[in-house]
């Protein structure tokens, strides 16, 4: 199937995250199907998660990489790393994401560093708390990601100019990013 816009060319391929036999019992003993936990983004900046349930395990992934496609959202990223520290909670998951400095890799386990690498995060320290269920804590990343702010959001917010509060060099680091960012969109992708 050929991509809808040059925005979906630009997606890498869809990495699944989990997969889960469930169960439903009936009259006649058990039916099960199956359950995938999908995440799928561009390395840029851009990521979505989606969950998908089937009879086989590969309509399950396909069902989980539509609705992925149908998340996707845009995470604003300094450099490398998030712009400030934030705590995502889904249910009883919770996942604290810190920026790190440039080299630092990313230090996340299981669902969040899929979801991390997809979005192009490479320089980052996570903390996953509470709930272990892969689908929480995939989830509680992405409430974190969604919660980073940008700095001229926040100026805007504050009634005050971006330079009184940021840090110059972050400032700058993610005026860069920015700038990186527009032009490799307008250039049609990877």
């Amino acid at each position: 199937m050929a991509p809808h816009n040059k925005d979906e060319a630009s997606l890498r391929e869809s990495r699944v995250i989990h997969i889960n036999r469930v169960a439903k019992v009936v009259k006649g003993g058990r039916r099960f199907s199956f359950t995938a936990l999908v995440v799928i983004g561009d390395g840029a900046g851009r990521v979505g998660l989606g969950y998908g349930k089937a009879k086989e395990v590969p309509l399950a992934i396909q069902k989980g990489t539509e609705e992925a496609k149908r998340n996707l959202f845009s995470v604003p990223l300094t450099g490398s790393t998030v712009i400030h520290p934030v705590m995502g909670i889904a249910g009883a998951g919770r996942v604290m994401l810190r920026p790190a400095a440039p080299g630092t890799g990313v230090i996340a386990g299981g669902a969040a560093r899929a979801i991390l690498e997809e979005a192009g995060v490479h320089d980052v320290l996570c903390k996953s708390q509470g709930s272990a269920n892969h689908i929480n804590v995939a989830r509680a990343t992405i409430a974190g990601l969604k919660a980073l702010r940008r700095p001229d959001e926040i100026a805007r917010l504050r009634g005050l100019d971006a330079e009184e509060f940021v840090p110059a060099a972050l400032l700058e680091a993610y005026r860069r990013t920015e700038a990186g960012a527009g032009a490799s969109s307008g250039s049609g992708g990877e």
